[in-house]
């Protein structure tokens, strides 16, 4: 999921691992849906999953195109992955902002749910754009900040209580600004309103004790706004 990982950030990954893979379980056919609808696939295609997890995308994917390689460095969640992985998916243990990849390895590069964990997502785009051939498409999809500076302060503190490997849920412009800066072309943005259940939300995180009975009282009001978010690399 992301480089770096603290001690008592990684055990509470491994700790969580079977839950983030049930919760997965339980969307995988709207989340197979939505990335049919989204995406033009020919069935040919080879795509990476950066910050696959328990491999919520690599597995939805699977079926769509050729190969998956699903990148992730927290071994208990790719070992979740790989008691669900088709004969197609080749789950790595591997850091994002330095993917083992040659250049224009992929047709199709996606990364969900992760940059908000890194500490330097550019980085992570920029080696995205780098193992993507030119013409290639990429998706993006993360929860999103809002607009209100104080509100988005707010929504940070929060999600920084409840998972302290997040380092900030960046706002729809600061993601467009990232795109803008490694030259790709936005092909459509979509923005999503989640239904959440708070307890299981603080479940999947594993937070407990004091650090769930702050988060909880930190907890915005209202449904939380992901973006989806599909590029094209220029190029033939």
């Amino acid at each position: 999921m992301l480089p770096g990982l603290s001690d008592a950030v990684q055990k509470r990954f491994a700790k969580t691992a079977a839950r983030v893979a049930e919760q997965q379980d339980r969307r995988a056919a709207e989340t197979q849906e939505r990335l049919r609808t989204l995406l033009t696939l020919t069935g040919e295609e080879r795509a990476l999953d950066v910050g696959t997890g328990a491999g919520a995308f690599a597995l939805a994917l699977a079926p769509l195109v050729r190969e998956v390689v699903g990148v992730d460095v927290v071994p208990e969640l790719l070992a979740e992955a790989r008691k669900r992985a088709p004969a197609n998916v080749e789950l790595v243990e591997a850091d994002a902002t330095s993917l083992p990849f040659e250049v224009d390895s992929f047709d199709l590069a996606c990364t969900a749910r992760t940059l908000h964990h890194l500490a330097r997502p550019e980085l992570v785009l920029a080696e995205m754009t780098r193992v993507l051939r030119s013409g290639g498409t990429m998706l993006v999809v993360d929860q999103l900040a809002p607009g209100d500076p104080l509100a988005a302060i707010e929504l940070n503190r929060f999600e920084r209580a409840r998972d302290p490997s997040t380092t900030r849920v960046l706002a729809d412009v600061d993601l467009r600004g990232l795109f803008d800066a490694n030259n790709l072309v936005l092909r459509s943005a979509e923005t999503v309103r989640e239904e959440r259940d708070l307890e299981r939300y603080l479940d999947l995180a594993g937070c407990e004790g004091e650090e769930r009975e702050t988060a909880r009282a930190l907890a915005p009001s209202g449904r939380p706004a992901y973006g989806w978010y599909v590029l094209r690399k220029p190029g033939f």
